[in-house]
């Protein structure tokens, strides 16, 4: 059950954070997403096999420190923004920035509910929606193409390190397969120190 339970509230946090990126493509000029009907809140109009229930799964059950997953990308057309580099790094901030709000949100309520009497099932359920959102936030910022941080950073860099956005690209899932099975425990820190810091409560 608590697998579920988890599962169930890492696919409406990826599916926020997705439909964050179509609405501020949106604000910028392109109408892909609301095109193709991705700018809502129903699940299924998001989920990924792998990314949204497979991959959650056995993270959760091999009892691994650091949770994540994803969604079926929100199409967007950059060509269609209003300003490319900036209406880009503009949406690619919108999914993490969904995620860190939801987590300080939800981190506050926690927060300022513990000096009155609170259930520890109530506790742990908005423990968990502020875990998953700090390490969804945390772990989209990885510069690994899809990821958001890559988009940002891709953004910033000037043209003569094509090269090296063309590498990250290509070896992509290799990269990122790589980066989970030996590098996402080491975020644990930072995702340990950012809930104390806006829960009050050790991990």
């Amino acid at each position: 059950m608590d697998t579920i339970f988890f599962i169930a509230i890492l696919i409406m946090s990826v599916v926020i954070h997705e439909v964050s990126h179509g609405f501020v493509a949106l604000r910028f000029g392109d109408k892909t997403a609301l095109y193709a009907g991705r700018l809502t809140l129903n699940p299924l109009k998001h989920l990924d096999l792998f990314g949204s229930i497979i991959l959650p799964a056995f993270l959760v059950l091999t009892h691994s420190s650091f949770l994540f997953g994803w969604a079926k990308p929100v199409p967007y057309n950059p060509n269609n923004l209003t300003n490319r580099k900036w209406g880009t790094i503009a949406v690619a901030a919108a999914g993490i920035l969904a995620n860190l709000f939801l987590a300080i949100f939800f981190g506050l309520i926690l927060r300022f509910s513990l000096n009155s009497i609170v259930s520890t099932s109530f506790v742990s359920v908005i423990s968990s929606i502020v875990l998953i959102n700090l390490g969804l936030a945390i772990f989209n910022l990885i510069p690994i193409p899809p990821l958001d941080g890559s988009k940002i950073l891709f953004s910033l860099l000037p043209n003569s390190l094509y090269s090296v956005v063309a590498f990250l690209e290509q070896y992509s899932l290799v990269l990122i397969l790589v980066f989970i099975i030996f590098f996402a425990d080491s975020l644990f820190p930072i995702l340990s120190y950012l809930f104390q810091l806006i829960t009050g409560l050790a991990i």
